[in-house]
C-alpha cells in the first residue's frame, strides 16, 4: 500500500482539511499520514475560531512520519502563515523532484476573505517553484497566476515556475471545465456536468487530495486530474445532505 502525507488545517466539522484528505485517501486505496498546521472550529456555516500550530510542531510531525512512512506524494493545504509555510518549504525543498507535491494554495476562501497575512503570501509564492502542481481557486489564481483569458497566464506561469497548474471549475453552457496546464505542453480541457450547488463543502481539499493519492499510485499528471474530478462529480452528486448550511460532500462512494 502506497503512504502519502497531507499538510493542512483540521475541520471539526470533518467537511475539508484534514478530514476531507485522510477520506479521500482511504477511498483510492492509499494510507493517508498528516501534520496539523491550523485547528479550527468549523461547520457548514463558517469558521468560528481557529488556533494556529507552532511552526516548530508541525516541522516535527512532518519529520516524524517521514522517517518511519515511505511517503509516495504530498498535499499541502492550509499553511496559514508565514513561519509555518517557510517550515514547510525546508522540507519540501529537500525532496523536490523525489516525489510529486500537490499544492492547494488555501489563501483565498471562495468567498474571497484573505487567509494569509501578506508575509505569508510571500512565502507561499516560493512554494510553488517546488510543487509538481497546484490547484487554485478562481481567486487564488487570479492573484498568484494571472487575470483572465487564463489560458496565457496560466502557461506563462508554469513555464517560468516548472509547476503545473489546474484551473478548475470554469463554467460552460452546458456543464463545467478544468484545465490542465503543463510545462513545454498543450493545455488539456477536462468536462463535466455541473453535479449540484447545495453541497459543496470541502470540493477543493479533496479534488487535490485524490490527485494526491493518484500520482502516489503512479498515475501521470493528465489521468491523475481526470480521476479526481470524476470522483469528486460522483462525491458532490451523493452528498449525505448534512448541515444547516453548504453541506459535505460524500467522500466514500461505495
Amino acid at each position: 500500500m502506497k503512504a502519502v502525507l497531507t499538510i493542512g488545517g483540521s475541520d471539526s466539522g470533518g467537511g475539508a482539511g484534514i478530514q476531507a484528505d485522510l477520506k479521500t485517501f482511504e477511498a483510492f486505496g492509499v494510507f493517508g499520514t498528516s501534520a496539523l498546521t491550523v485547528l479550527t472550529a468549523q461547520n457548514t456555516t463558517g469558521v468560528q475560531d481557529l488556533h494556529p500550530v507552532p511552526a516548530s510542531f508541525v516541522q516535527a510531525q512532518i519529520a516524524s512520519v517521514l522517517s518511519d512512512f515511505p511517503i509516495a506524494a504530498i498535499k499541502l493545504g492550509m499553511l496559514f502563515r508565514a513561519e509555518i509555510i517557510e517550515a514547510v518549504e525546508a522540507v519540501v525543498r529537500d525532496l523536490k523532484g523525489s516525489i510529486p507535491v500537490v499544492l492547494d494554495p488555501v489563501a483565498i476562501s471562495r468567498a474571497g476573505s484573505a487567509l494569509l497575512d501578506p508575509a505569508g503570501e510571500a512565502a507561499l509564492r516560493r512554494l510553488f517553484t517546488l510543487a509538481t502542481v497546484a490547484t487554485p481557486n478562481r481567486h487564488e489564481f487570479a492573484r498568484f497566476i494571472g487575470p483572465e483569458p487564463f489560458g496565457a497566464s496560466a502557461q506563462a506561469f508554469v513555464e517560468a515556475n516548472g509547476c503545473a497548474v489546474v484551473a478548475k471549475n470554469r463554467r460552460e453552457a452546458d456543464g463545467c471545465s478544468d484545465w490542465l496546464f503543463q510545462p513545454g505542453q498543450s493545455p488539456e480541457r477536462f468536462d463535466s456536468p455541473i453535479a449540484s450547488e447545495a453541497n459543496t463543502h470541502g470540493t477543493g481539499c479533496t479534488f487535490a487530495a485524490a490527485l494526491t493519492a493518484q500520482l502516489a499510485l503512479g498515475a501521470r499528471l493528465s489521468e491523475g486530474v481526470r480521476a479526481a474530478k470524476a470522483y469528486l462529480y460522483e462525491a458532490i452528486r451523493r452528498a449525505p445532505g448534512l448541515g444547516s448550511s453548504n453541506g459535505p460532500i460524500a467522500h466514500r462512494l461505495e
